[in-house]
């Protein structure tokens, strides 16, 4: 069976008329007008059916709410949708919410329709049960399928992160550091600080905007580095998340080397197994009260500067995972993570990560691959809006001097002209970018753990000069 048809009694002529429609074009359907014979069992015929079939449709409208035969049916469906991968379309006809599960497959408005339309879109059904792929072409999917694509996969306005009830330090760790996060969380209740962690998210949280909430708020950001840590997706996601807020770190490093996006920053060496120390609580009371006094979005540097020669080296990460992490968070629409990350890369080439920038002399060791790899993904991802090239075109920097990286930060769009000032905080920075980020904006190069300290324009502006001034970059702009 190609495809089962379900419907509420009430909706029987329209569902027959499609059943037909599908029919006619070669498809083996089950209607039951035309598949239950007398004497069948009905639910007996009808649960083969639902087993037998590759696909359904069923029909949405204020009448199935009202059906105990449709909304077994609908029940039936739905647990084949989730054990054996039944494809489950939703057709709607009329003006009724969508059922939860079916909320969750992509629809077809069939509302208002006129001959053509409805044609075109029984057309697409015949095509996807089939299992063929209907492209984005004139013999294709059309614009309003998209548009109804991007209605069912993006159902929900945007969500703006708020402050949470109670700003406190936030603890982030891979699964296998668990035993010691929930050791250190503790730990500090018992020292009367504030405490929040993915293991205090309550039943039906938005996990992932929870989560933002309290990174956009934290007190400060208590990273635990390991290597099961700086392997995990989720926890770069929120040491960039972080980042991007400007929260302050305190990270403790449990294992093996510090995290490479947390290299220039200070940290507790807790490789023994050990909690925190007396003066290492005393620093997050510190920063606790500091947050409270202040706004939120101005952290004030209470913690110790990083150490000149860390004891412990940073992870180094392969460049090729380390552009495939910049390809992710670009396809994901995630640019100002992949700024930070486009950061990282640049520092780690230099061998500059532990400082936090690069000047000319540093910069001139990075490999061009590098700086060629880091401008392929950007460029792939904007049709070349932005990168090194992007930016090299609108204005090329001939010699190490403010007035260059003036005329440069002018031609990105990171201030409105050479008079004006840029943010002083990397969010509001990155908001210049806009909706549709304007050419050559990113990457910016600017590293907002350096924020907290007073030189940090004077770093950022070394920075650029000194990538702009590389030999690979000298030769893209000619």
């Amino acid at each position: 069976m190609d495809v089962f048809v379900s419907y509420a009694h009430e909706d029987g002529a329209w569902a027959r008329s499609l059943a037909g429609a599908l029919s006619r074009r070669g498809l083996r359907v089950f209607f039951d007008e035309w598949d239950i014979l007398p004497g069948d069992v009905i639910v007996h015929r009808t649960d083969a059916a639902i087993s037998d079939a590759a696909c359904a449709v069923m029909v949405v409208s204020p009448a199935l709410t009202t059906s105990p035969r449709a909304l077994e049916e609908y029940a039936a469906l739905a647990t084949a949708g989730a054990t054996r991968n039944l494809r489950f379309i939703p057709v709607l006809i009329g003006e009724a919410a969508l059922p939860p599960f079916a909320a969750n497959r992509v629809w077809r408005d069939f509302r208002h329709v006129d001959e053509r339309e409805y044609e075109a879109k029984v057309e697409e059904l015949f095509t996807v049960i089939l299992g063929r792929t209907a492209r984005a072409t004139p013999g294709g999917i059309g614009t309003p399928a998209r548009e109804e694509n991007l209605a069912a996969a993006l159902p929900s306005p945007a969500r703006p992160v708020t402050e949470p009830d109670q700003r406190a330090l936030v603890i982030c760790h891979a699964a296998a550091d668990a035993a010691y996060g929930l050791a250190l969380a503790d730990q500090l209740r018992t020292a009367g600080l504030p405490v929040w962690s993915a293991a205090d998210l309550r039943p039906g949280d938005a996990h992932f905007w929870t989560i933002r909430q309290q990174l956009a708020s934290a007190t400060a950001v208590i990273v635990l580095m390991s290597p099961h840590s700086q392997d995990s997706d989720d926890v770069t996601r929120m040491i960039l998340e972080a980042m991007l807020h400007q929260r302050p770190f305190f990270p403790v490093l449990l294992e093996g080397q510090r995290n490479y996006h947390l290299a220039h920053t200070w940290y507790v060496d807790a490789r023994d197994g050990r909690l925190l120390r007396e003066a290492e609580l005393d620093l997050l009371r510190e920063l606790d009260a500091a947050q409270d006094a202040g706004r939120p979005d101005e952290p004030l540097p209470v913690l110790p500067a990083p150490l000149g020669r860390p004891t412990v080296g940073a992870v180094r990460v392969p460049l090729a995972a380390s552009l495939q992490r910049l390809d992710t968070y670009l396809s994901e629409g995630e640019l100002a993570h992949a700024d930070l990350q486009t950061t990282a890369v640049v520092l780690e080439a230099a061998g500059r990560l532990d400082e936090g920038w690069v000047g000319a002399r540093h910069a001139r060791g990075i490999p061009s691959s590098v700086l060629a790899g880091v401008d392929a993904v950007w460029a792939d991802h904007s049709h070349g809006r932005q990168g090194l090239r992007a930016q090299a075109a609108l204005a090329r920097v001939r010699r190490a001097r403010h007035a260059d990286f003036l005329a440069l930060s002018v031609a990105c769009g990171w201030r409105g002209s050479a008079d004006s000032a840029v943010p002083g905080g990397y969010r509001e920075f990155t908001d210049l970018a806009g909706p549709g980020p304007r050419n050559g904006f990113y990457p910016t190069l600017r590293n907002p753990q350096n924020e907290l300290f007073l030189d940090w324009y004077d770093q950022w502006t070394a920075t650029v000069l000194a990538v702009h001034q590389h030999p690979w970059t000298g030769e893209i702009s000619r």
